[in-house]
């Protein structure tokens, strides 16, 4: 549990940790040289502490109840981390089972099945219902890692789905590079009608160009705080995959810059509270 204080505490609620060699040459791959390598607990506990973040949300960057098991371990050493969203094979025989497995484990808050690698219309499956239902009784939430092509599949199941919490990562990764808004803004746009659904303002620095400015960015925090308001958009940092676009650092100032706008306790939401509310922490 995150301890009681007078000032609103401020959590990072997306950033991975991974090992290599635990990998078998799965993703990152070679060519990412900035994150081709492990990244552990010692790596960010220093950047924590420099730039004031009290507590983080570790999330699975690997589909693997493996991987999942690996993070949830580390949890359990570092106090930082205040919660998991791990993964489990939502379409599996045995996928109740595995979903009481992690949701043992104090600290896993939910579970992403990295739906940016299937099909668009892979979350409509039948087939998912029981480990929905599952995720439902253990009080889990869902991290929808999805593109802007899956907007529309991701509403229909959240429309039919009222109970369960849903946070879209990276604002489902919009296309800020070509400066390109539609459909994306209409598509997103929808979600603002279901309480449920939430938003991460994180990732938009690797969906932007090399030479990547604020201005570049502001439209679409604009466009997500539009929708969303400021009592569903939560902060992550991404780290360390923002290192392939900016640092840890760059992107907590320019998200304080994107939010500049708002007044403090919408900025305390967004860079702390939410994700205390959503990921019960």
């Amino acid at each position: 549990m995150v301890p009681e204080s007078s000032v609103p505490l401020r959590i990072d609620a997306h950033q991975h940790f991974w090992l290599l060699a635990n990998r078998s040459g799965q993703w990152p791959p070679a060519e990412l040289a900035a994150i081709h390598r492990d990244f552990l607990p010692q790596q960010l506990a220093p950047l924590l502490k420099q730039h004031g973040i009290d507590g983080t949300v570790l999330v699975q960057s690997l589909p693997s109840v493996t991987d999942t098991l690996f993070l949830l371990a580390l949890a359990e050493r570092a106090p930082f981390i205040q919660a998991v969203v791990g993964w489990a094979d939502l379409k599996s025989r045995n996928a109740v089972e595995q979903i009481a497995l992690l949701a043992s484990h104090r600290k896993l808050r939910g579970l992403r099945p990295m739906l940016q690698d299937l099909a668009d219309d892979w979350i409509a499956d039948p087939l998912l219902e029981p480990a929905i239902a599952a995720m439902q009784r253990h009080r889990l939430s869902l991290d929808a890692l999805i593109l802007p092509r899956h907007l529309p599949a991701l509403l229909a199941f959240a429309q039919s789905h009222p109970n369960l919490p849903i946070v879209i990562d990276h604002a489902a990764k919009p296309p800020i590079a070509s400066a390109e808004m539609t459909p994306w803004r209409e598509h997103i746009s929808r979600f603002a009608a279901l309480p449920q659904v939430y938003c991460k303002l994180s990732g938009l620095v690797t969906e932007a160009s090399s030479v990547w400015q604020e201005g570049d960015l502001q439209p679409y925090a604009d466009h997500i705080l539009d929708v969303f308001g400021a009592s569903r958009v939560i902060w992550g940092s991404d780290w360390p995959v923002v290192n392939l676009a900016a640092d840890y650092g760059r992107w907590l100032a320019t998200t304080e810059s994107l939010l500049s706008k708002l007044d403090p306790l919408q900025r305390q939401q967004v860079m702390g509270l939410n994700a205390q509310r959503f990921y019960r922490l």
